[in-house]
């Protein structure tokens, strides 16, 4: 008689989104169909407030982890050690959003920064805005820029084809997770600090979105038909 055990069959892999119940009312309603795009939920001033929801309208976002450094905290047991991780999620056309994650253990971390990056998610306009290209194809950003984070402030600048991100190392996760291929970038303050340096770049791209005020078109660039 053998005493050997039976191994089990493995589970079929669940769709977490089949299983998922909304909690709040724009979640319902991405969830039945009635919110089908993003720009949907700018327009009615709807906060998103459950990951599922971007998962819902963006099922191919891409993820990617731009800095992680450990963090310690002083308390009555001694030192408590974390990490810190900050992680990028975009589509590479059009929508962009970073977060910021805490954990005692890597992983975790990981995965809290990824739902706080899908909550702040954003939309930018991609273009080409450099006088030496013009070729119309979304290579680069419609005009100039400037972000800023803490210390770090960022100027964003179209360039033509051919150029490449003329950026730092973290700039170039984050230009290249939006779908971005040729920017020129001018960098000041503290921009060791990879955080407040992504969210720089992300709140630059942002305000490619928004109506420039006359003054400012000389300067960018776009001139008044």
């Amino acid at each position: 008689m053998s005493n050997r055990r039976k191994r089990r069959a493995p589970r079929a892999e669940s769709d977490p989104l089949a299983e998922w119940i909304p909690k709040t009312h724009l979640g319902k309603m991405v969830k039945e169909g009635h919110v089908n795009s993003l720009e949907e939920i700018f327009l009615n001033n709807y906060v998103i407030r459950e990951a599922e929801i971007v998962d819902t309208l963006f099922p191919e976002l891409r993820q990617e982890v731009v800095d992680v450094t450990m963090v310690q905290r002083q308390s009555d047991s001694g030192q408590q050690k974390s990490f810190r991780v900050t992680v990028v999620v975009g589509n590479g056309e059009g929508v962009i959003g970073v977060g910021i994650g805490k954990a005692p253990e890597f992983v975790p971390a990981v995965r809290s920064a990824e739902v706080r990056a899908k909550m702040n998610i954003t939309l930018f306009r991609r273009g080409c805005g450099s006088w030496e290209c013009r070729c119309n194809d979304p290579h680069s950003i419609p005009f100039q820029v400037k972000g800023n984070s803490g210390s770090v402030n960022i100027t964003l600048r179209p360039a033509p084809k051919g150029t490449g991100l003329v950026t730092a190392d973290v700039g170039k996760t984050v230009l290249r997770i939006a779908g971005l291929h040729d920017v020129w970038s001018i960098t000041k303050g503290r921009s060791r600090t990879s955080s407040n340096f992504a969210k720089a770049f992300v709140d630059a791209l942002t305000k490619t979105y928004h109506m420039l005020p006359p003054q400012e078109w000389q300067s960018t660039g776009v001139v008044e038909s």
